[in-house]
């Protein structure tokens, strides 16, 4: 196997960018020179042919032989120009496929969970149907998690302890046994700028099931306890990516 990387490398070093290697092209950008998309064609130790895909925009090199595995249009990449030549029906039509390859591409490239997430929650809601002034919302792809304020057995603690969302996310805070309880944020110990006043429910709860929920748009930590019994050690973590 390494034998045959370091081979398919120096058949296309001379045409593939060092831009395209160190994966400088932004992730929104599906870089195309050329329409058609091919896999190389190379013979094993064992006599056998196998196929091994080019980049897109990668030419069939010189004096090997290739074998055409897509065509690529609009700039599109090759799982969206498949999607797009194979769906029949009315939605084909008024589908924004510029963007809907923007989001897939995002999908594919991006190293951080949020971006991902995010942008296949667009990308399914443009394939559903949704226009992308829909899904540009930044509220369409944010989700609502649970943090339990007092476990199950009745232990004094916010289950979890820790938790870790996206920008935009939601947080609902459950009084779920041993109440009263409250979520006091920690104002040194929370991103600056951000108001522990507006963020915190200095109330207490005392019936099981009363909640209270917040969202974050500030990326960072934030720390934040139980008034009644934060002696007891009630303290959490809340993580904003």
């Amino acid at each position: 196997m390494i034998f045959k990387t370091l081979v398919l490398i120096g058949l296309l070093s001379s045409n593939v960018t060092a831009a395209n290697l160190r994966g400088d092209v932004a992730a929104n950008e599906v870089q195309t020179t050329y329409d058609e998309v091919f896999d190389l064609e190379l013979v094993n130790a064992d006599g056998d042919r196998e196929l091994f895909p080019l980049l897109p925009g990668t030419r069939c090199p010189t004096g090997q032989q290739c074998r055409v595995r897509h065509t690529i249009y609009g700039g599109m990449s090759p799982m969206s120009t498949s999607l797009k030549n194979n769906m029949k029906t009315q939605l084909a039509l008024t589908l924004d496929w510029s963007e809907f390859d923007k989001e897939l591409s995002k999908v594919v490239s991006s190293d951080k969970f949020c971006t991902r997430r995010a942008a296949m929650a667009r990308a399914a809601g443009l394939a559903a149907g949704a226009s992308v002034a829909a899904v540009s919302k930044p509220a369409y792809a944010a989700e609502t998690k649970e943090v339990k304020m007092g476990s199950d057995s009745g232990l004094l603690a916010f289950v979890p302890n820790k938790l870790q969302i996206c920008k935009g996310d939601s947080v609902k805070w459950l009084n779920n046994k041993g109440g009263p309880h409250n979520v006091v944020f920690d104002e040194d110990a929370i991103p600056g700028g951000v108001d522990v006043e507006k963020i915190s429910m200095y109330d207490q709860m005392g019936e099981e099931d009363e909640s209270f929920t917040m969202s974050f748009d500030k990326e960072g930590a934030y720390s934040y306890y139980c008034e009644p019994h934060r002696g007891a050690g009630m303290m959490a973590t809340l993580i904003v990516a």
